[in-house]
C-alpha cells in the first residue's frame, strides 16, 4: 500500500538534499514499516536548516514541494489563500499515485484541504491532529478545522488524548517518538541516574513567549535554596537575547546550547535528572516521552492531554499554568520529596515505552485494515 502525507513540515536544501523536521522525518521513516511507499507534499523554505533537521536517506520516500504560506498579518493570509488552487492541484496529483493518506492538523492549508479529502477524495485516510485539541481560544482556523473532523467527516482521526463525549471515529494516539532499541539504551544509560545531589535541570524547545523558558530562569532567580545545580536549554528563538542576560543574574549555572539534534539532545537527558516544559498551550510534546526514557522527572504544565500521563508527585510535576509563580511554587514544593526522586523516575521512564515507533506502527496497522 502506498501512501501521500500532506502537512506543512517545514523541508529545506542542505548540501544538496532534501532535509525535513527531525521529528517528522523520523516518524515516517518509521512508516515505511506499513507502507511500501511514501510521498510527502509539504513546505520548501528557502534560507538554511536548523541542526535538528533530517534527510530521509530512502528512495521509497518522495518529497513534493509546496511554496510556503500564510502568516501572522491580514496580507499574509490572502496570499495564502490565492495559493489554495496550487495546494490543491499538488494534493490532487499526489493522490492518483497512492492508495491512502495522511492529513496532518492543525496548519493553515488545512483550512481548505481538510474540506477537499472529505468531499472529493474516495481513497480511505486518516487525519493526525497533533496540537492541543481542547485549546481554549483557539485561532478560528484550527477551530473549523477541529469541528469538521469531528462533525462533518467519518474517517478516523488520531490526537493527543480522551475527551469528554468523543466520538468513535476519532483515536487517542500516542505521538511516537522512540524506537524499542532507543528506549532500551536510555533504560541502560539511567538506571543508575542518582538524585541524591548535583541535580541538573533541562528545557528543551523553542525560546519563544508560549515554551517560558523565560518564566523558567525568572522563577529560578528567585528560589531562597534552589535545588538544582545546573540548567541546560536547548533550543533557539527570539528570546535568546533575553535569556542570556537573564543567566547571568541566576544564582546557578546555566548554559545554553543552542538548536541540538537528536544524538546532542540525548546526552542532554542522560546528564539532567528533570525537564521543565512551562508551556502556555501544548498537544503532547515529543520531547516529555524522550527524556522521560532517560529517567528526567517532568515538571510541565497541565494543558491538553498532559495530565492524563504526568500525575503529580506520582511519575512528575503539573503547573497549573506557565506563569513565574506557579514554577516558582513547584519547585519549592518538591524540595521535600528528595527521597522520592529515584521512585518518580523509575515510573516515568515505564511511561516512556507508550511511546515507541513499534507500538504506534502496530496501531495504525489496525486503525487502517479493512
Amino acid at each position: 500500500m502506498k501512501l501521500a502525507i500532506i502537512s506543512h513540515t517545514e523541508h529545506y536544501q542542505s548540501d544538496g538534499q532534501i532535509v525535513g523536521l527531525g521529528p517528522t522525518v523520523r516518524e515516517i521513516k518509521h512508516l515505511l514499516d506499513v507502507f511500501e511507499e511514501i510521498w510527502h507534499v509539504a513546505v520548501l523554505h528557502p534560507g538554511t536548516a536548523p541542526a535538528s533537521a533530517l534527510p530521509y536517506h530512502s528512495d521509497k520516500i518522495h518529497f513534493v514541494p509546496l511554496k510556503p504560506s500564510g502568516g501572522p498579518t491580514w496580507s499574509d493570509k490572502w496570499k495564502a489563500l490565492w495559493q489554495m488552487p496550487e495546494v490543491l492541484a499538488t494534493v490532487r496529483q499526489t493522490l492518483q499515485q497512492v492508495d491512502c493518506f495522511q492529513f496532518r492538523a492543525p496548519t493553515g492549508i488545512g483550512n481548505v484541504v481538510i474540506p477537499y479529502l472529505s468531499l472529493f477524495c474516495k481513497k480511505p485516510g486518516w487525519f493526525k491532529y497533533a496540537g492541543n485539541w481542547a485549546q481554549q481560544n483557539a485561532p478560528i482556523g484550527y477551530r473549523w478545522q477541529r469541528y469538521w473532523l469531528e462533525k462533518l467527516q467519518k474517517r478516523p482521526v488520531t490526537l493527543n488524548g480522551h475527551w469528554p463525549g468523543q466520538a468513535p471515529h476519532m483515536h487517542a494516539f500516542e505521538n511516537p517518538c522512540l524506537s524499542e532499541k532507543e528506549w532500551e539504551e536510555a533504560q541502560e544509560r539511567s538506571q543508575n541516574k542518582r538524585f541524591d545531589a548535583g541535580l541538573t535541570l533541562c528545557f528543551v524547545g523553542s525560546l519563544t513567549p508560549n515554551k517560558g523558558a523565560v518564566q523558567m530562569l525568572e522563577a529560578i532567580r528567585k528560589l531562597d535554596k534552589p535545588l538544582f545545580e545546573k540548567v541546560l536549554i536547548a533550543g533557539d528563538g527570539p528570546q535568546r537575547a533575553e535569556l542570556e542576560i537573564l543567566a547571568k543574574k541566576c544564582p546557578i549555572e546555566v548554559e545554553l546550547l543552542g538548536l541540538q539534534d537528536r544524538n546532542q539532545l540525548n546526552e542532554v537527558y542522560a546528564q539532567a535528572h528533570f525537564i521543565l516544559l512551562p508551556s502556555e498551550n501544548e498537544g503532547f510534546p515529543k520531547v516529555i516521552a524522550e527524556a522521560a526514557a532517560y529517567g528526567c522527572i517532568p515538571i510541565v504544565t497541565d494543558v491538553s492531554c498532559i495530565g492524563e500521563y504526568i500525575h503529580q508527585a506520582e511519575n512528575g510535576f503539573l503547573l497549573p499554568d506557565n506563569s513565574m509563580r506557579s514554577i516558582q511554587s513547584q519547585l519549592e514544593g518538591i524540595r521535600p520529596l528528595t527521597h522520592h526522586f529515584p521512585a518518580l523516575a523509575a515510573a516515568v521512564r515505564e511511561l516512556s515505552r507508550a511511546f515507541t515507533y513499534e507500538r504506534y506502527r502496530n496501531r495504525i496497522r489496525a486503525l487502517m485494515a479493512p
